[in-house]
């Protein structure tokens, strides 16, 4: 009988742990999916930036010619 609740009590104990680490795994696919659409937030941030320098510069170089 107290190998019955034994083997019970490390099944549930295992669940457990196969739970969490399930969770985690999931959690952490998550972060790195965020962080991936974040490098490209930023690079498109970055392309119009350098976009607006350019029309910037070329704005400039107009009004220096005239």
């Amino acid at each position: 009988m107290h190998k019955l609740i034994a083997i019970c009590v490390l099944a549930a104990l295992t669940g457990c742990g196969v739970e969490t680490a399930t969770t985690a795994a999931t959690s952490a696919a998550i972060k790195q999916k965020e962080i991936e659409e974040g490098k490209k937030t930023m690079q498109q941030a970055q392309q119009k930036v350098g976009q607006a320098m350019e029309q910037v510069q070329q704005r400039a170089e107009k009004d220096a010619d005239k």
